[in-house]
């Protein structure tokens, strides 16, 4: 199976393209498809990776029907044969990988959530013995278990720039104290389910980010959810504290590009066989651990 790099339906309009969604306005709806498109240090790469969008599309489903209970979501529906009638000649490209979703207004911040010491999180404890400007204990070591989580918001990115983590005193600029501590609230809720859950498919949750949205009946949650690409998912088995630890995500693709020491320019290379093959294992094994199911690509 070829991957699917990217999207031309060439009489719907492009309401925007990212790293790995194309969105597309469907009268009152947007289409949001997955692509197979993988990025690393903020450039998307030559090679996609088969199946990767159905694997981050079924994931979120799962998490979405998970956490109804929480917070309410913008899918209207996954299944292809209730779409509306422009959208019937693409469904087998639709298939799997699409959602159709509500129109909301979305807010102007990533909502991240840290569990463990990670990633940039650690390096900011090097640095100042803080994560985004909240003090915590002297001593600790990369991946540790935080004393709590921590709620870390960031600006989202734009043109392929690193997020940049905001306190939250900023994030209450942007978008008000109401819906700042209502964000925050519903992050940290969300997270503790579903690490909860995670961890008892033998998964550790060490951090993620949420983005949310508001519509006439309120805050909703948007986009991906709990997938590999949008957070740290570490196998619970063989996990000490002290280094950096395997995870279900881009770990064979970064580990690739550090070792052909690519200068993280344009233009991105591609990526061997078996770099593809077992990154695209990766992807299908988080969602049978997270799940309980097995997906056919």
């Amino acid at each position: 199976m070829p991957a699917l790099h990217e999207t031309e339906f060439s009489d719907l309009v492009l309401h925007a393209r990212g790293k790995v969604r194309d969105l597309y306005s469907v009268g009152e709806f947007l289409l949001l498809v997955a692509t197979d498109r993988i990025s690393a240090f903020d450039h998307v790469l030559a090679t996609g990776i088969p199946g990767k969008g159905k694997v981050l599309t079924q994931i979120s489903l799962f998490w979405f029907d998970f956490l109804k209970d929480i917070v309410p979501n913008h899918l209207v529906t996954a299944n292809v044969d209730e779409y509306p009638r422009e959208l019937a000649s693409y469904k087998d490209v639709l298939r799997d990988r699409s959602m159709l979703v509500k129109r909301a207004q979305m807010f102007p911040v990533e909502c991240v959530v840290r569990g463990y010491l990670s990633g940039s999180g650690w390096k900011d404890y090097q640095a100042t013995g803080a994560v985004c400007g909240i003090r915590l204990p002297q001593g600790l070591q990369e991946s540790d278990k935080l004393p709590e989580p921590l709620f870390t918001p960031a600006t989202k990115s734009l043109h392929g720039k690193h997020d940049e983590n905001i306190s939250f005193d900023e994030m209450v600029k942007l978008v008000g104290t109401r819906s700042a501590e209502q964000l925050r609230d519903l992050s940290l809720a969300i997270y503790a389910k579903a690490s909860e859950h995670a961890e008892s498919r033998g998964l550790i949750l060490a951090d993620t980010k949420f983005e949310f949205g508001t519509t006439a009946e309120g805050i909703i949650l948007a986009d991906e959810v709990l997938t590999p690409d949008s957070s740290r998912f570490w196998p619970r088995e063989g996990y000490r504290p002290g280094g950096a630890q395997p995870s279900f995500d881009k770990q064979y693709v970064r580990d690739y590009l550090e070792s052909i020491r690519w200068n993280k320019q344009a233009p991105a290379p591609g990526l061997p066989d078996d770099v593809v093959k077992k990154t695209q294992e990766k992807y299908l094994q988080a969602y049978e651990l997270l799940t309980g199911k097995v997906l056919a690509l």
